[in-house]
């Protein structure tokens, strides 16, 4: 009769976490709200990090959703109500659904 060693299983390889988005502060953000509660964003869906950054007084944002069915519309609204402190519900898209151009309204 041979006895043969039960395989041990191999532990899995640690998840490897997303880097934190790089964010500028909140106070700088909203100093890019006009009076009536907009904000512009230049937007660069398929990135391969996300981030918000002021570059020569604009709010550039890079996410790493494709703009497929909104989805990168979606990553946008939720990375800068994460920058701004609000939730999500909160910023309005007002125009530029298929641009890479966009404005929201802060509530």
């Amino acid at each position: 009769m041979s006895r043969t060693a039960a395989a041990t299983p191999l532990p899995s390889p640690p998840a490897l976490a997303r880097p934190k988005a790089e964010l500028p502060p909140a106070e700088a953000l909203r100093a890019l709200v006009d009076g009536e509660g907009r904000i512009a964003v230049r937007v660069t869906p398929g990135a391969k990090s996300e981030g918000l950054e002021i570059v020569d007084g604009r709010l550039l944002a890079r996410v790493r959703a494709k703009p497929e069915d909104g989805k990168a519309n979606d990553a946008v609204r939720n990375l800068l109500a994460q920058a701004l402190g609000l939730a999500p519900s909160r910023l309005d898209l007002l125009r530029g659904a298929t641009s890479r151009e966009k404005q929201f309204r802060v509530d």
